[in-house]
């Protein structure tokens, strides 16, 4: 396990206990009893984890000296220090990627997250639930595997209004976009199998894959998106079970790819026979008030493009309704798969979002106005107050991809106890790259960002 890695599991360690060694300790034996640390894990080295933890390497050697007499840790010379777990301690809490939405304190300013707040037509959207429409639910056993109908025909109407025409019959709806990934990961990988990925990318994707054992071959980003000349020297000496992208509105770089891109990038998939996931989650952020380009999934004959998407960009996180389209047939499997999960999404939440999905056209209007205002607010903060720092302003999403140009692990760590929290580029890679880098939400208020690198000059 890398450093970067490490950190980010450890979050904000020093908050309790009684000296630093100690903490460290502690810190790192919640991960191993609740199962965040596989057995057989090596560890950074104490050089390694002490640079990027900002202290001492006494602190790192004595802390892995305390977990070596609990027998949670075990040293080969030559070969590092492996993890030991006595089974998993269901008790025990679990901290991962999204550390702030698990953790059970609040940092006092939280970077970590790029998810906006709700808009007020969400609000309005809940109190204008249709008593009778819920009356007619209430009668049936509620379970709507696919996804409840006028839900489906609300996404397929929004996607044919963005020039893709689409079948309710094309439409699972999930809880969440991250489920939908989930999902696929599922379904068409096993362990071993070969999957393609943007470098960097969606963290939440590199979990999925992760989880069920994938091997990712990653694809450089250019200032065009995902470089598909480097993709098809790639697919000349392997086969990979699938394709996993984000044309527009990447995440975390913000790049969207231009029209001729993505046709090339859908024909190369299309010759291949290449199942190809065209993560759309940030599509409706985009700072023109328009997509860029066209899906994938629209050009060329294949059927083999599955397309995601969520409300949670676009109207508010906390409404855990996202969508794969794809053809009936994939559609159907992938549906067998979510109801050994959940059966079904949640009657009221799909009531809502289908309410909302019809105001998608106003809803981007407002969130272009208001990212563009926060961007030029952003930039102009970033740029006084960190000069040295880096970046390429992004065409949609809601954070700045920073290249620091320093060791951006070891920044991250030393924010994080002056209580700030936010994410380093390693955890957007599939081999921890970018350790200059560093994701920056733009939507806080100006005075907390300035608050927040104000410390960090401190």
């Amino acid at each position: 396990m890398d450093s970067a890695t490490l950190c980010r599991l450890l979050g904000s360690w020093t908050e309790t206990g009684t000296n630093l060694c100690d903490r460290l300790a502690e810190a790192l034996v919640e991960l191993i009893t609740s199962g965040a640390l596989r057995d057989g894990a090596v560890l950074p080295s104490q050089r390694e984890l002490a640079t990027a933890l900002g202290v001492a390497r006494g602190t790192v050697a004595a802390a892995y000296e305390i977990l070596e007499s609990r027998e949670h840790l075990r040293s080969y010379p030559g070969s590092g220090s492996r993890v030991r777990r006595h089974g998993i301690d269901p008790t025990a809490s679990l901290d991962g990627r999204l550390a702030s939405f698990t953790r059970n304190f609040t940092p006092v300013l939280d970077f970590s997250s790029g998810a906006l707040p709700a808009l007020p037509m969400v609000s309005e959207a809940i109190a204008r639930l249709d008593q009778d429409e819920i009356a007619k639910d209430l009668v049936t056993d509620g379970y709507h595997p696919s996804g409840l109908p006028r839900l489906r025909a609300a996404i397929a109407a929004r996607y044919a209004a963005d020039g893709l025409p689409t079948d309710e019959q094309q439409i699972l709806v999930t809880s969440g976009s991250q489920q939908a990934v989930w999902l696929v990961s599922q379904v068409f990988l096993g362990h071993g199998d070969d999957v393609i990925v943007e470098d960097p990318t969606y963290r939440g994707a590199l979990e999925a894959f992760s989880a069920v054992g994938a091997r990712m071959t990653t694809i450089p980003m250019t200032a065009d998106g995902l470089d598909v000349a480097h993709l098809a020297r790639t697919l000349k000496t392997r086969r990979p079970r699938l394709l996993y992208c984000q044309p527009t509105g990447h995440n975390p770089t913000g790049v969207s790819m231009p029209a001729t891109a993505r046709r090339e990038l859908a024909a190369l998939a299309d010759r291949q026979g290449l199942l190809t996931v065209e993560d759309g989650s940030n599509a409706d952020l985009m700072l023109a008030d328009r997509r860029t380009g066209p899906f994938l999934a629209g050009i060329g004959p294949s059927g083999r493009v599955l397309s995601i998407g969520t409300t949670s960009k676009l109207f508010w996180g906390g409404l855990r309704i996202g969508w794969i389209r794809g053809d009936a047939p994939i559609i159907a499997r992938l549906t067998e798969a979510k109801k050994a999960v959940d059966l079904a999404s949640a009657v009221l939440e799909q009531l809502i979002a289908a309410d909302l999905i019809t105001r998608a056209a106003e809803a981007r209007g407002q969130r272009a106005s208001s990212l563009r205002e926060h961007l030029a607010t952003a930039e102009q903060v970033v740029g006084r107050l960190r000069p040295a720092w880096k970046w390429t302003s992004p065409a949609g999403g809601t954070g700045l991809w920073i290249d620091t140009g320093e060791d951006a692990v070891a920044f991250v760590e030393r924010a994080r106890r002056r209580g700030v929290r936010i994410v380093p580029g390693p955890a957007f890679s599939a081999y921890g790259a970018f350790r200059h880098f560093l994701r920056l939400p733009i939507w806080h208020p100006c005075a907390e960002l300035e608050d927040a690198l104000d410390r960090l000059h401190q």
